[in-house]
């Protein structure tokens, strides 16, 4: 019961939030997964992501469960981003508007999770980082991935069944849900088949062009970009290598297994 209502909470405040009259931007309809917060990936993020990275566990003793969402973008937003070297007006809003948009999924989500007699986090949608190191103590992706929602492209996105052009959020909660099955396969071409590399050349940081990505490169490009758009608040974001590639809006690998199936 607990799994169903936060499902058809967080997708009733993404309609909402698409008729309000003063938002610019527009979402699809969001992905919802739910991992075990005992799960063993949690601390295996402390050798992948960083040995600061927190545990569900330390965000909320008596953790039980994590909820991650992903909030696929209108396909107008990444259209938009898709020319020049800097990124559009409409994906700095659209990170403007979806960081406020996730703040108020997680209070709605907390009250109801609250209503239940149970316990969640306000967690933040982004700049919670090391900004020397640049990298997280809570990784959004990395949790998402753990909770069944995707798997990490070439650029180091997380790739979902609607593509990589979106948000992520996640609340920690002491009720126990069951969790979403986590497929292994690849979602992204080349590290499917070595094929495609359409993020790498999109990239105006040339980040992605060695082995190891240039996390200092692309945050020199975020930073330019929020200067260009700072009217409109903090948008240092760039979103090149997701606009307009193969992983846009879908998982292209399964869509191109399923072409090649029907071709026989």
């Amino acid at each position: 019961m607990m799994r169903q209502q936060i499902v058809e909470t967080i997708e009733t405040m993404v309609e909402q939030t698409n008729q309000q009259s003063d938002m610019a931007s527009a979402w699809k309809t969001p992905l919802v997964g739910f991992a075990d917060a005992g799960d063993p990936l949690f601390g295996e993020l402390k050798t992948v992501v960083r040995p600061s990275h927190r545990l569900p566990g330390d965000l909320l003793p008596g953790a039980c469960t994590v909820i991650a969402y992903f909030l696929p973008f209108d396909p107008a937003i990444p259209r938009s981003n898709h020319r020049g070297s800097f990124s559009s007006e409409s994906w700095a809003v659209a990170y403007i508007e979806t960081n406020r948009l996730i703040a108020g999924i997680n209070e709605r989500v907390n009250r109801l999770l609250e209503h239940g007699g149970f316990r969640g986090t306000r967690l933040p949608a982004t700049h919670n980082f090391d900004e020397e190191q640049l990298m997280s103590d809570w990784s959004h992706k990395h949790v998402a991935y753990i909770a069944g929602i995707g798997s990490f492209g070439h650029h180091h996105m997380l790739i979902t069944e609607k593509g990589c052009c979106g948000r992520l959020g996640s609340v920690v909660t002491d009720a126990a849900i069951e969790p979403t099955p986590r497929t292994e396969r690849e979602r992204c071409l080349f590290k499917f088949d070595g094929s495609c590399r359409k993020c790498e050349k999109r990239c105006p940081a040339k980040a992605l062009e060695a082995d190891l990505f240039g996390r200092h490169a692309c945050y020199d490009r975020l930073l330019e970009n929020a200067r260009l758009h700072e009217r409109h608040g903090l948008a240092d974001v760039c979103g090149k290598c997701a606009a307009i590639v193969p992983c846009s809006f879908t998982d292209p690998v399964k869509r191109a297994t399923r072409k090649k199936r029907s071709d026989r």
